[in-house]
């Protein structure tokens, strides 16, 4: 029997400002600088860490932008083979698929194709980063309290890309020889979203199996 994951919003491909593109002196150029130099070190355990006399909220943001471009790099890779003739539905594999609901548009849990799904997400995504009350940009200016609940929101639904991906396109992904730029890709994020508690378990199981592997690894 299909287990149905029943989703809140949404997922589209949007420019994000990469650490070239923000404002040098400012906390998020810094912290993305500093995640870039720990992410070459090698060791990804060490990287998704607080640096010390951080805020949680300032490292979140600067990851959550990260993985959203990331992701939506990696998707566009296979967007070809992902159309509604393929992928009729958001799924990862045959016991788990995925409803879209974003309280507009689809103001209940609805049945989209891969393709339509990853566009209503990808595009919700990109409002919330958008919205400087959310994401704010102005040194100062601080979170609101609802910043983590909805990033923790985010990182759910994109977890989702990633399960669809791997199941569905990991083929093709091999084909193109991107398949360790994948693997380090969501080994981050996997290591990111346990280490401040952000994804619960259960909205992981589609992926458990190599979930428990990179723990593993990185005990």
């Amino acid at each position: 029997m299909t287990s149905i994951f029943a989703m809140s919003r949404t997922f589209k491909p949007r420019p994000t400002p990469s650490s070239a593109s923000l404002t040098q002196g400012t906390k998020q150029y810094q912290l993305r600088k500093y995640a870039e130099q720990t992410l070459g070190s090698g060791n990804l355990r060490n990287a998704v860490v607080l640096p010390e006399g951080e805020e949680v909220c300032e490292w979140v943001a600067v990851h959550v932008v990260d993985f959203f471009n990331h992701l939506n790099m990696l998707y566009g890779t296979v967007t070809e083979f992902c159309n509604p003739t393929r992928c009729p539905m958001m799924n990862a594999g045959t016991k788990y698929e995925f409803l879209w609901e974003d309280g507009v548009t689809y103001k209940k849990p609805t049945a989209l194709s891969a393709p339509l799904y990853v566009e209503a997400l990808m595009s919700w995504v990109q409002n919330q980063l958008d919205d400087e009350k959310l994401f704010p940009q102005k040194i100062g200016v601080p979170f609101p309290k609802n910043f983590l609940s909805t990033c923790k929101t985010i990182l759910r639904r994109l977890f989702r890309v990633y399960a669809h991906i791997y199941y569905e396109h990991f083929d093709q992904i091999c084909a193109l020889g991107i398949e360790a730029h994948l693997n380090t890709n969501y080994r981050h994020f996997y290591l990111f979203v346990t280490e401040f508690n952000l994804v619960e378990k259960r909205d992981m199981i589609p992926l458990a199996e190599f979930n428990d592997t990179i723990a593993g690894e990185y005990k």
